[in-house]
């Protein structure tokens, strides 16, 4: 499979995010299966959305105090 620099870079700096922030390890990453990734990538979007979500509602309430 060809990726060009843009794909390459982004796949990349997604692998580096879920291997540092996310505790997946690079052949963890590099053993799934296409769309396999793709699905762990969606849950964790999913799962940052929530934790931004509730972040910001925490602080709302805390302003409001």
């Amino acid at each position: 499979m060809l990726m060009s620099h843009e794909e390459l870079t982004s796949h990349m700096q997604t692998n580096f995010a879920l291997i540092k922030f996310h505790n997946y390890t690079l052949e963890d990453l590099e053993n799934m299966v296409p769309w396999e990734r793709e699905v762990y990538i969606i849950l964790v979007e999913n799962w940052i959305k929530e934790q931004n979500d509730q972040a910001r509602e925490r602080a709302s309430k805390q302003r409001g105090k």
